[in-house]
C-alpha cells in the first residue's frame, strides 16, 4: 500500500511540473514550425505564390513572422509580418525578377519556434 501510495504521489508531481510548464512557457507548449511550404513561379508575370500551412489557434500570437527570398544563394528580400492571415493555410506573393534555371529559396520562419526552407528551380511553363 505505501508503495502505491509513493507511486501515485510521484505521478501528481509530474503532472504538477508539466502543468506548470504549460503556464509558464505557453508560448513554447503550443509552438510548431510550418507544416509546409509550397512555392509558384509565374515567369510571365514573375511573381512568386509561396502557400503555407502553419495551424495556429492564435494567428495574432502564434504566426509566420518572417518570409525570407534567396535567389542564387544570396539574399533577395525578406518580409515580417505580424500575424498571418489564415489559422492554417495562406498565401503570399512577391515580385521577384528570375531567369529560367535560377534557384529561388524560401524560408518560412514562426514567430515562436521554428522555419521551413524550400527550393523551386525556375522553369517555363
Amino acid at each position: 500500500m505505501k508503495r502505491r501510495a509513493s507511486t501515485l504521489n510521484l505521478a501528481w508531481k509530474a503532472v504538477s511540473i508539466l502543468l506548470m510548464f504549460c503556464c509558464l512557457c505557453p508560448g513554447i507548449s503550443f509552438a510548431n514550425s510550418p507544416q509546409d511550404v509550397k512555392l509558384d513561379y509565374d515567369v510571365s508575370t514573375q511573381m512568386l505564390t509561396v502557400t503555407i500551412t502553419h495551424p495556429s489557434a492564435f494567428p495574432n500570437y502564434h504566426y509566420i513572422k518572417y518570409v525570407e527570398i534567396k535567389k542564387a544563394g544570396a539574399a533577395a528580400m525578406k518580409t515580417a509580418y505580424e500575424n498571418q492571415p489564415d489559422m492554417e493555410t495562406f498565401a503570399y506573393t512577391y515580385q521577384v525578377t528570375a531567369a529560367e534555371g535560377e534557384t529561388l529559396e524560401v524560408t518560412a520562419t514562426c514567430s515562436l519556434y521554428g522555419y521551413k526552407t524550400v527550393n523551386l528551380t525556375v522553369a517555363k511553363k
